[in-house]
């Protein structure tokens, strides 16, 4: 995908973290937790089983972010490599593509902060460390990356290529899209009340950012290259609840999916990629009836 050069005036980045994972704190990670702890079991050899219990059992309200030391200049931190360069690009495409549909829709629109780190970081819901993976804090709206996780995801799941990259980011942008329409909070809220459904809402969370991530790319058809669509259809498919588990050694258990099915995950990205239209990512549609 043809991305535009960012514009380092109209994004927000930072960069801290490093040297391990910090102690102290807990807090609840936000959306993508769990899948992440399958992504981790497939690449780091995690049982995935235990990596989820010690995640869960830190989930308590989450206290104000610790901003940790680095630079703030996007500029600067845009340029530590190629991967970042490419995250900072999409961003930056990213919020020229969601603000005016804001507008339109007489919604406030707030950009969300890109975070890169290494090793370990604070943020507004608690500790992380790069083997959970890319995810977005609701919390301090912010997006966090470990960029080796790149690395990782082509070479221990085999989906390749720069298109898969920005999908990445493009599906954790759009958790802030629904943190922003108030989606999230009340997904969040009926999880809280009806537990035994807390997976199956989830699951819809996810595929609609997964939706959202391909409108974005949708809505950008001109830039769009030949294979982009293939790369983001396999990264959507190794990332499946069923691929990661099967791949963890576990058997596949659907009542236990976050994120949903390869093949949910597919239809979902292809249905944005092929719209174009947010409105046709309504996950949650058939709960209206």
């Amino acid at each position: 995908m043809r991305l535009n050069p960012f514009d380092p005036d109209s994004i927000r980045v930072t960069e801290g973290g490093g040297g391990g994972f910090p102690g102290g704190g807990g807090g609840k990670i936000g959306c993508g937790t769990l899948i992440i702890a399958l992504i981790g079991a497939v690449v780091f050899g995690v049982d995935p089983g235990q990596m989820i219990g010690a995640i869960e059992s830190t989930q308590q309200q989450a206290g104000p972010a610790q901003e940790e030391p680095g630079s703030s200049d996007a500029r600067t931190i845009c340029a530590r490599n190629a991967y970042a360069t490419e995250a900072c690009n999409a961003l930056d495409s990213l919020n020229k593509t969601w603000e005016p549909l804001f507008r339109k829709a007489n919604i406030p629109f707030e950009q969300p902060t890109l975070h890169f780190f290494r090793g370990g970081t604070r943020t507004g819901c608690g500790a992380a460390q790069s083997a959970m993976g890319p995810f977005y804090c609701p919390a301090d709206q912010g997006i966090y990356i470990d960029t080796s996780f790149y690395d990782e995801l082509a070479q221990q799941l085999g989906a390749k290529g720069d298109f898969a990259r920005y999908y990445v980011i493009a599906h954790e942008y759009g958790h802030h899209v629904q943190k922003l329409v108030g989606l999230a909070d009340q997904v969040n809220s009926a999880q809280r009340q009806n537990s035994s459904q807390a997976n199956a809402l989830q699951v819809r969370m996810e595929l609609q950012a997964d939706c959202y991530a391909g409108v974005w790319a949708g809505q950008h058809r001109d830039l769009v290259e030949s294979g982009d669509m293939e790369e983001g259809l396999t990264a959507a498919s190794a990332i499946g609840d069923d691929t990661l588990q099967r791949n963890a050694g576990q058997q596949v258990s659907p009542e236990s999916f976050t994120h949903g099915s390869s093949e949910q995950r597919m239809h979902w990205l292809k249905t944005g990629l092929e719209t174009g239209n947010e409105d046709s990512c309504d996950t949650f549609a058939d709960l209206k009836r």
